[in-house]
Formats: C-alpha cells, sequence, structure tokens
C-alpha cells in the first residue's frame, strides 16, 4: 500500500495585529519557510513536483496564485508550479491533504504543502465585502442567491452568530470560555518559555517567538470585556487572534524517500472532510471527528494528542463534550486563542507543532481538526515514526 511520509514541517513565529510581521509581503512570508524547508530536508528543489499553499481574501499581495509567488520569492526553481486553495480557515489543512492524496495515489512523489496570510495587511474577510463594494456588490457572498435563500432564508452567516449558536445548544457559558481561554495563554506561555516550539519555528527577522500569548491576562481582566454582540456571551478574550504568518511541511512517497535519502517523520494514517449546518458554521469538527474515527477503527482514546482550531472557545468545549476527548491531550501547548489564527497558515502552522509534539512526548496518533467556513471540517491523523 502506498504511504505518505512527513518529512519536515516548520512554520513562522505567528504576529500579532499590527505587530512584527505586519509590514512582511505575504509572499516573503511565505517564501521564507519554503526557503528554510528546502534547506533543512535537503532535498532538491527542482525536484518538487508542486507546491500546494492556502490562503484567504486573495486579494492585492495576496492575489495571483500565492503559492506560485511564494515559491518564486524564494528563489526557487521556475519549472516548479503552485497552486493556491481556499477552503477558508482549513486552506492549508486541506493543502496537506491534496498534497498527501498526491502522493498516495501514485502521481507525485515530493510535494510541498503550506499556507501564507497577512491579517494585519488585509483583513478578514475583506474579498468577500469591501473587495466587491466598487462593483455595487456590497451584501457579501449569499445575498442575491435565490437557491441561498430558499434553503437557509435571510439567517446571518456569520462566525460569530455561529459561535453564540454552538454556546447556546451545548449550554456553555461565559465562564467556561474565559476559563479555557486562560488556560490556553497559559499553555501557550509554558510551551515558549520551555522551548516546546523551537524546533518549529523559523524566526523572521526580529521577531524570533510568537506574539499572542498574554503572559499578565486574568480572570478579571477577561470579566470585565465587553461582548462582541450586545446580549451575548462571546467577547475577544475568547476568540481567536488576528495574526500574521506561514507554515509549510514536505510530504515524499517511499520512492521519494529512497531517492533523495530521507528519513520520514510521521506518515499520514488518515484524511477526510465533513461538513454540517453553515449558519452554525463552526461546529462541524464534531461530526467530522466521529467519520474519521469510524473509517480508521480508532477510539478518541487511542489519539495521543489533538490539535482543534480554538476559532472560538465553544468551538473546543462542544468538541470536547461531544466526543469525551481528555483535556489534558487537547491543545497541550496551547491555541489560537493565545497563539493567533493566521487563516490560510493555520492548518499547517497546527500540523507542524502536532509532529513536533508528538515527538517531544512520544505519542503515536495525533488528529487535527478545525472549523471552516460553509460550515465544513478537515480531518488529519498523522502517526508518528
Amino acid at each position: 500500500m502506498a504511504e505518505a511520509y512527513i518529512i519536515d514541517a516548520l512554520r513562522t513565529p505567528v504576529g500579532r495585529r499590527g505587530g512584527g510581521l505586519a509590514a512582511a509581503h505575504p509572499a516573503d512570508l511565505g517564501a521564507h519557510v519554503l526557503k528554510a524547508l528546502m534547506a533543512r530536508t535537503g532535498v532538491d528543489p527542482a525536484a518538487v513536483d508542486d507546491v500546494v499553499f492556502g490562503c484567504l481574501d486573495a486579494v492585492g499581495p495576496q492575489a495571483g496564485d500565492i503559492a506560485r509567488t511564494s515559491w518564486l520569492a524564494a528563489g526557487l526553481p521556475e519549472e516548479v508550479p503552485g497552486v493556491t486553495v481556499d477552503r477558508q480557515c482549513g486552506s492549508s489543512q486541506q493543502a496537506v491533504h491534496f498534497a498527501a492524496q498526491a502522493v498516495l495515489s501514485g502521481t507525485q512523489d515530493l510535494v510541498v504543502a503550506g499556507g501564507t496570510q497577512n491579517m494585519s495587511m488585509i483583513p478578514i474577510a475583506f474579498a468577500s465585502r469591501r473587495a466587491a463594494e466598487p462593483l455595487g456588490l456590497t451584501e457579501g457572498p449569499f445575498a442575491g442567491s435565490t437557491g441561498w435563500r430558499a434553503r437557509y432564508g435571510d439567517q446571518p452567516v456569520d462566525q460569530f452568530h455561529g459561535a453564540e449558536l454552538i454556546a447556546d445548544r451545548w449550554n456553555i457559558s461565559r465562564t467556561d470560555m474565559e476559563e479555557y481561554a486562560l488556560r490556553s495563554h497559559r499553555r501557550a506561555v509554558h510551551a515558549a518559555d520551555t522551548g516546546r516550539f523551537a524546533r518549529e519555528l523559523v524566526p523572521y527577522g526580529d521577531v524570533t517567538a510568537d506574539e499572542g500569548p498574554r503572559r499578565d491576562t486574568s480572570a478579571a481582566k477577561m470579566a470585565a470585556l465587553a461582548p462582541v454582540v450586545p446580549g451575548g456571551r462571546l467577547t475577544a478574550a475568547v476568540s481567536s487572534q488576528v495574526s500574521d504568518g506561514a507554515a509549510a511541511l514536505l510530504l515524499a512517497s517511499e520512492q521519494a524517500v529512497r531517492d533523495h535519502g530521507l528519513t520520514p517523520r510521521a506518515r499520514v494514517h488518515h484524511l477526510s472532510v465533513r461538513g454540517e449546518d453553515p449558519v452554525r458554521m463552526l461546529s462541524a469538527p464534531i461530526p467530522a471527528t466521529a467519520h474519521a474515527l469510524k473509517k480508521t477503527g480508532l477510539t478518541i482514546d487511542a489519539i495521543d494528542l489533538v490539535e482543534i482550531n480554538e476559532a472560538f472557545a465553544p468551538v473546543v468545549l462542544a468538541w470536547l463534550e461531544e466526543t469525551g476527548a481528555d483535556p489534558a491531550r487537547v491543545n497541550v501547548n496551547g491555541g489560537a486563542i493565545a497563539l493567533g489564527h493566521p487563516l490560510g497558515a493555520t492548518g499547517c502552522k497546527l500540523m507542524s507543532t502536532l509532529l513536533h509534539e508528538l515527538e517531544r512526548t512520544g505519542g503515536r496518533y495525533g488528529l487535527q481538526t478545525m472549523c471552516e467556513g460553509g460550515g465544513q471540517a478537515n480531518v488529519t491523523v498523522i502517526e508518528r515514526l
């Protein structure tokens, strides 16, 4: 049976909004991790079959197929192509899936998966709203679709609305969310202080560490914040941070491992993606995880480590309740509430952390999932070698 091996995985530090990466061209962020990936693995860049990158809001410096632009900006061979993927927040996790599927199919042997995003430069949802304003299109991607309205009416399709719906459905209190968010910051600070991110990080200029974790945050500070929506439960403290960054992985076939003298660090054990209610939007990791476990025959207790993107605290808390996963194995080094969520790069960022933490702890299986626009969720299970 064909295998898809992960050879290496790395990322930039994640910059906070307006922070140390805010002025970096997103293609240069992508180029930075690509150059580092080629240098660390020692492969001939000309042997790479394709470069698959995630990126959202593909306007301005993020337009024009940024996978290709990043590769060329890195000074790497012109004959290697690139393609950019948009599965919303799961874009670079989907890039890993496409790369692995190409290897598993036997059509390609060496594929780079990655992602890049500068949210300081191009705000979230810019492409779906503000970029279309000069054309007189101001109401987003769903307005005007008779088919959408016939099926879903005029319900708001908004991540904050979806997170509030999850909090209501699973009866998650503001206190529950803030306790979880505080734990995320504390875990991230501990991970940084003990060097857990050292092997996966590639400093960018003067930015040598993640800028998001707040050492001085507290339950009292979180409790003092106003809700995002009047009368709601969500605040900025329990939401993922606006961020900038890039990440990349190299996936290889058995033939490529032999040809290039590579040492695999993990194998891709399972890939899947599922969808559910696009209005609630953010709860798809629950059925997607159930589907993945059924397909693999694994139980949640067999999973040593989980990375589930902390888009909002209720996303993770509802998933924990439904799956019965041990919280001590989930986001052990903090998550996007503390470390940030550079949209198109987050999937590969999480995969880098998952791989390195499996190696540090000696775990066998790691599962990654994340909520995505449209009510979707990717699930990847990797096995450490």
